[in-house]
């Protein structure tokens, strides 16, 4: 079935096109209430229908920037609120969409889109790699205790949720970013403040003020985690920290908090060291390791040149994009930078492992032995390692 029409949807049909996505999360309409706050998320012209002439399909996006390996920011597209109906499923609905999003995307000069995939079968077809990964973990807060030569300097903010609607977008502004991370536009934090004015547990949010300002913030809730009345646990769902002491700090103040058993904090970086900073670094649990986000290169030769490389022999890559064609051809990796050249290609790989191997999560040998990469040379894997491989571990932190 190929009988439906693509379009850029008018501010008035955003309301529908929630409607239809929270549809296929057998989720709820909004009510109208939560639908002024919800409104304030769709930025103008950054969503597409499909219809055949009934509304079947919907996807969003909004502009910002990422953070690349090296310290660059390009600008990019966050990809969210794609839902097809039902009963229009496995009809080529999808493809459409998102095919006409990434020639939208290119033809706006965006390098990037990236998205959070409800599925992980879905969007690797459409050229979008696994870049970022995440773990979960929780900590006893009864028997947790940090160590006593932890740096101690800066003071803690209490915020209640319309002293931190104002004030958290510009301290999450003024941290430096790891590569992985993004700029969060308007429509984002306005997209958090919904949810947090809708959830059933009070959120609060704590700043940390260091000698030069606001270095980190976090944002929890507190929930039943029994059914006694006084056993809570604590959701910590956002969280940066610019400094070992904002890092110290935040922590210091979320295990004391009373009443408080357990604490949960749910997509943080896999480098992140909060066993470290434990008396007892078994108090600290793993419960997840998981993928974050999911990274397209809408321009393939702006995103090489644009990051930095590590010191290794400079490798040659095949890359092949049949959706946005102009992507293919063969580019020369060096520690000085990257471009298209005629040289022959020590390894071939399609547009969607590049996205996997391009903010260093993984490891071009690891891909190469799980058949994501051809190897030309025997020799190129491991300087790729080198090359493609990051200081720290790359990660976002932004959920949409």
């Amino acid at each position: 079935m190929t009988d439906f029409d693509i379009r850029t949807l008018r501010d008035d049909e955003h309301r529908a096109a929630d409607d239809l996505f929270r549809e296929t999360l057998h989720a709820a309409p909004n009510t109208d209430t939560e639908w002024e706050r919800t409104a304030r998320a769709y930025q103008p012209g950054g969503s597409i229908g499909a219809f055949d002439p009934a509304f079947i399909g919907t996807a969003r996006s909004f502009d910002a920037e990422l953070t690349v390996p090296g310290g660059a920011r390009l600008p990019q597209a966050g990809v969210t609120g794609v839902g097809v109906r039902a009963d229009r499923t496995r009809r080529g609905v999808l493809r459409a969409m998102m095919t006409a999003q990434l020639e939208d995307f290119a033809a706006r000069g965006l390098v990037f889109a990236t998205l959070g995939a409800s599925e992980a079968g879905i969007y690797g077809r459409f050229g979008y790699g696994l870049a970022t990964r995440c773990r979960t973990y929780s900590i006893d807060r009864h028997r947790a205790r940090l160590r006593p030569d932890l740096p101690f300097a800066g003071e803690i903010e209490l915020m209640g949720l319309d002293d931190a609607v104002a004030a958290l977008p510009g301290v999450y502004e003024r941290l430096e970013h790891r590569p992985g991370m993004m700029t969060r536009p308007e429509v984002l934090w306005r997209l958090y403040e919904g949810h947090a004015r809708r959830a059933t547990e009070v959120v609060k949010s704590v700043v940390h003020h260091g000698p030069d300002g606001p270095d980190g913030f976090a944002s929890y809730s507190v929930g039943g985690l029994h059914e006694h009345p006084w056993t809570k646990k604590l959701d910590v769902f956002d969280m940066f920290a610019g400094t070992p002491a904002a890092f110290a700090g935040l922590w210091r103040f979320l295990l004391g908090i009373d009443l408080v058993d357990k604490i949960v904090a749910p997509g943080r970086p896999l480098d992140e060291p909060v066993e470290l900073i434990l008396a007892d670094h078994r108090r600290g649990n793993v419960d997840r390791v998981g993928d974050e986000h999911w990274l397209r290169l809408v321009d393939v030769p702006k995103a090489l040149a644009a990051r930095g490389y590590g010191h290794a022999a400079p490798v040659v890559i095949e890359v092949a994009d049949p959706l946005l064609p102009a992507n293919t051809g063969t580019y020369r990796i060096t520690p000085d930078g990257a471009g298209r050249t005629d040289e022959p290609a020590a390894l071939a790989l399609d547009v969607t492992t590049l996205g996997m191997l391009y903010l260093g999560t993984w490891r071009a040998s690891a891909l190469a032995t799980a058949g994501r990469i051809e190897v030309r040379d025997p020799a190129a894997p491991e300087a790729a390692d080198v090359l493609f491989g990051t200081r720290v571990q790359s990660w976002c932190g932004t959920f949409f």
